[in-house]
């Protein structure tokens, strides 16, 4: 009989195929921004994830972008070319797939020094100790930017591309419990567009699912373990969940679990967005699950559908007694989303409830959020 061979084991370095599903907007005509979901088949993979995980996921960059590149360098594009794990391909490929093409490497930025005769400021700008200021030089410019500005800088295929950095995975939070979706998974994505120096800019990972995909279209991704992201072991504990826009995505993921395994523990959802009417992502999947009463208490703010500005953190804290109330009884307190913002007004606002409902001084709140951390009740998913 002949020897059967062992399944596939798929990972970062061996990425699963998964076919695309889905791609639908999430919100309606009105709305200031573009958030989509997709839904993923990982049929045939044997791939696992917990709700908390994330999914790595390959993009590839922008043809357009990539032809303007070859031009600049006056590249056809057929040149054979190597990564540093020794694999050949060619150029257009190589840009397309294997190579970061939007944010300038360091040696990149080294070399335009060395070969042009008037790039002063950019080489003052690389001193180590500047490394701030080169930061805020660099802030919404591209690889693009650079060759444009020195037409007479030549680079030959090979020493290009040593240049640049590899083109990394994206890692997006797991938006379903694949005890809900069996062999699929589901992610909430923000496209990511701007303007800068004149020129039109996108997310390299976002516009290509959102327009460049077609449905079916194998993409290759993996699981990536976030295991301090995990729901409370004991399904009869509490949770409090703070995840507006595309942060909300773990969440869904825990109430759908939580429904498919009759956790008895009670479910608190802050959700955040512009405005109601158009960017209220999953309205009736939510009203279904209060309704069903796996979501015990569901609060909302739409920060455009007043004249003032309102926040989660500012739901938190008009909630502030049973907050703290849900905190004392052993709840789990989960954020997920905009670290440089909200993340930091959230954590703030949890200090303050603590203070103010557990009458306890700034430094005996701050203790208690760090017990929060160290008993591992306090967790964050933040980018």
């Amino acid at each position: 009989m002949p020897t059967l061979s062992p399944p596939p084991v798929y990972s970062r370095k061996n990425p699963f195929p998964a076919r695309l599903l889905v791609n639908q907007k999430l919100n309606l005509e009105g709305s200031e921004k573009e958030t989509r979901h997709y839904e993923f088949s990982l049929a045939g993979s044997g791939l696992q994830y917990e709700v908390g995980d994330s999914m790595g996921v390959f993009p590839q960059n922008n043809p357009h972008l990539v032809q303007e590149i070859l031009d600049v360098l006056h590249f056809s594009g057929d040149e054979q070319v190597k990564n540093k794990e020794g694999e050949t391909f060619s150029m257009r490929e190589g840009l397309l797939k294997h190579f970061q093409i939007t944010q300038p490497s360091k040696q990149f930025l080294e070399a335009i020094v060395e070969k042009s005769h008037d790039a002063n400021k950019l080489s003052e700008l690389l001193q180590p100790e500047r490394k701030s200021e080169l930061d805020r030089f660099l802030w919404g410019l591209e690889v693009i930017d650079f060759l444009l500005d020195q037409p007479a800088v030549q680079f030959t295929p090979d020493e290009f591309v040593s240049k640049l950095r590899k083109l990394q995975p994206r890692l997006y939070s797991v938006g379903s419990s694949i005890k809900a979706y069996p062999e699929q998974v589901h992610f909430i994505i923000a496209n990511v567009r701007y303007e800068s120096h004149g020129r039109k800019r996108e997310g390299v990972a976002s516009i290509y699912l959102a327009e460049r995909v077609p449905q079916n279209t194998p993409i290759p991704m993996f699981v990536h373990v976030a295991k301090g992201f995990r729901l409370p072991e004991n399904p009869a504990t509490p949770i409090i969940m703070v995840g507006p826009g595309t942060g909300v995505a773990p969440f869904r993921a825990y109430l759908q679990e939580r429904k498919a395994i009759g956790a008895s523990g009670r479910n608190w959802l802050f959700f955040g967005e512009q405005r109601s009417r158009c960017d209220f992502f999953y309205q009736d999947e939510f009203a279904t699950m209060q309704r069903d009463g796996v979501l015990t208490r569901f609060d909302t703010a739409f920060s455009r559908d007043q004249a003032y500005k309102i926040y989660v953190q500012q739901r938190l804290l008009e909630h502030s007694k049973e907050v703290y109330a849900w905190l004392q009884e052993g709840a789990h307190f989960f954020v997920c989303g905009d670290e440089a913002r909200m993340a930091k007004d959230v954590d703030a606002a949890l200090h303050r409830i603590v203070e103010q409902e557990g009458a306890m001084s700034p430094e005996a709140a701050a203790e208690y959020v760090e017990g929060l951390k160290k008993e591992k009740r306090y967790k964050r998913d933040v980018y």
